[in-house]
């Protein structure tokens, strides 16, 4: 891919260790620096502190960090408009907004109506997690529910889709 041909939006799905954040990186500085990196992920833990650390040393120089554990929109259309996106991820996202007892397809529209307003390219990651088992517990399934919800309506909006499987892109839409 090069950046004349880097889509308004695009959605990077995968599993677990599917090389989904790498590829997306990947895709994003095909552009020129700098990028902004929208991070979803709370540090609630030493092991998800080791995973936040790990990605901020991979990314390097060139990117502009910002949380957004909440209010992607409100970021989104804020300084980062005019800055090429990396929003990691939406299923980290969408857990939060479950947890924080938000109105899931309120903020999905939000989320997509920002996107619209968008100068330059976004890309957005996301876990495919409805290829597994029914999760045993309701909370578990909601969480599966919704982030099929919110892939398949982002999914609708993207201009392009991409699922990653062993660090192998497959194009699944434009």
């Amino acid at each position: 891919m090069t950046a004349a041909n880097i889509p308004p939006l695009t959605l990077v799905l995968g599993g677990a260790r599917s090389g989904k954040s790498v590829y997306a990186e990947s895709l994003l500085t095909a552009l020129p620096p700098p990028w902004a990196y929208v991070a979803t992920a709370e540090p609630f833990d030493d092991e998800m502190r080791q995973r936040i650390d790990i990605h901020q040393r991979r990314r390097g120089t060139g990117w502009v960090a910002h949380e957004a554990p909440f209010d992607l929109a409100r970021v989104l259309a804020g300084k980062a408009v005019e800055t090429p996106c990396l929003i990691d991820c939406l299923t980290l996202w969408v857990s939060n907004l479950i947890l924080a007892d938000r109105d899931i397809v309120q903020e999905t529209e939000t989320l997509i109506a920002a996107l619209s307003k968008r100068a330059a390219p976004c890309i957005m990651v996301s876990n495919e997690v409805g290829l597994g088992i029914v999760p045993d517990n309701a909370l578990a399934r909601r969480f599966r529910d919704e982030a099929g919800r919110l892939n398949q309506r982002i999914a609708a909006v993207a201009d392009r889709v991409v699922f990653v499987a062993a660090g192998l892109p497959m194009n699944l839409k434009g």
